[in-house]
């Protein structure tokens, strides 16, 4: 992995230092095209950001997180920039297809904030073109070790979008951008999530109160 990831810089830095890796379509599909709307639709929804940081993989277009807040509840906003730039192809297709196919990008919110989480997050936005995944609503994602130093959490469960940021609409046939929020996990609640399913976990947390951008809260009870 080759990586330009210091700690979150200055968020007014110069242009070039963003998004790039060529056009992937023309115009109004380009990779800068789409990435310059995504970028307007999160600072219309959070404000300018706090700060942003990169990281580019081997074989993959630069991904960059962004940082939000904290907000006056304490609450630090999280979100991708790139991986909508896009489609994210099924893998059973012979071709994919430059334009048409869902488009996401990951949104993490936590309480006071913990910028360790950074290469995860870019971890789990280049994982469409790493592996050919579709990340949708439902769906998990493991690291396999913890989301930043320290944390009870190893994996995350992709939430329905919408709620926190709208659906970004792109001309025809491209798909919306959904901001798909991401729900961390314990090891014990994504066993649970594997064997009964997104919704019956979601179910345990609603029952329990459970505040799920709490950074260092305990697994749901299960039994």
């Amino acid at each position: 992995m080759a990586h330009d990831f210091p700690l979150f810089g200055d968020p007014s830095s110069d242009p070039s230092d963003g998004p790039s890796g060529g056009p992937h379509g023309p115009g109004r599909h380009s990779r800068e095209a789409v990435l310059a709307a995504v970028e307007a639709r999160l600072l219309t929804t959070f404000g300018e950001p706090s700060g942003r940081a990169s990281v580019t993989f081997l074989g993959t277009d630069r991904i960059e997180v962004l940082r939000f807040g904290p907000d006056a509840d304490g609450l630090v906003r999280y979100a991708t920039l790139g991986m909508a730039a896009t489609p994210m192809a099924d893998p059973t297709a012979a071709v994919a297809d430059p334009v048409r196919g869902p488009r996401a990008e990951l949104v993490l919110t936590v309480r006071g904030g913990r910028d360790g989480v950074l290469r995860t997050l870019a971890t789990f936005a280049a994982t469409p073109q790493v592996e050919g995944l579709v990340v949708a609503p439902g769906g998990s994602l493991d690291l396999g070790s913890p989301l930043w130093e320290g944390a009870p959490f190893t994996s995350v469960l992709a939430g329905e979008p919408g709620g926190l940021v709208e659906d970004l609409e792109l001309d025809e046939p491209a798909a919306a951008v959904r901001f798909l929020p991401l729900l961390p996990m314990t090891p014990n609640e994504a066993g649970y999530k594997r064997v009964h399913g997104a919704a019956a976990l979601e179910e345990r947390w609603l029952q329990h109160g459970t505040d799920l951008r709490d950074p260092l809260r305990r697994a749901v009870p299960l039994d």
